[in-house]
């Protein structure tokens, strides 16, 4: 098993949860974050004064898929969070040893 975490835009989270529920992928965990990248932040004005805003708001999204389901993973969120713009985001892929469904008692891909 394999978790996917991935930092999108805020206004790309309805999209990207659109297309993972399209390839039956259902489970998620969101967070809202803050943060930067390459883009490292951006100026804005305010009442005549200049401030630099450091962390932008993002979203990091959360997913445990089986192997065979990774790559169309990978593929969904890329497809529905791409903007071409800077900022877009990133995705994490890692290994997962075990998982428990806590209620059942299911583990691993019977507990996803």
């Amino acid at each position: 098993m394999k978790k996917i975490e991935a930092i999108i835009k805020p206004f790309k989270l309805e999209d990207v949860k659109d297309a993972l529920i399209a390839i039956d992928i259902s489970g998620m965990t969101i967070t809202e974050v803050r943060g930067y990248g390459r883009q490292q932040g951006h100026t804005e004005l305010y009442r005549g004064a200049e401030y630099v805003v450091d962390f932008l708001p993002k979203v990091k999204l959360e997913i445990i898929v089986g192997e065979s389901q990774l790559d169309d993973a990978i593929a969904a969120i890329t497809g529905a969070a791409k903007t071409g713009k800077i900022g877009d985001g990133k995705i994490f892929v890692s290994s997962v040893e075990k998982t428990i469904r806590i209620r059942t008692g299911e583990e691993d891909e019977d507990a996803v």
